[in-house]
């Protein structure tokens, strides 16, 4: 337990902040299962339409530093590549 004024205080803006940060890595999170699906299942339209989504918001978490900025390119980069042979394919 924090004794000091600002490690209470430092304390309370770390759980302000998990906060935020779980949310905005369980919607990166949902969204990346929500292409993968997409792709899963062939459906070339939506995939390309989430492609978008799903890349800005990966930027946006790597930004805020709640995933690395290599972790958040490589993702794109995988997801891209997946809807771009899918695409192909058809």
């Amino acid at each position: 337990m924090a004794n000091h004024a600002d490690a209470i205080k430092r304390n309370r803006q770390n759980l302000v902040r998990r906060q935020r940060n779980r949310a905005y890595r369980t919607t990166m999170r949902n969204q990346v299962k929500a292409i993968r699906a997409a792709i899963e299942a062939g459906d070339t339209e939506k995939a390309q339409e989430l492609l978008p989504t799903v890349t800005r918001t990966l930027h946006r978490t790597a930004q805020k530093g709640i995933i690395h900025r290599k972790n958040a390119d490589r993702r794109i980069s995988r997801i891209s590549r997946a809807v771009n042979a899918l695409s192909s394919d058809k």
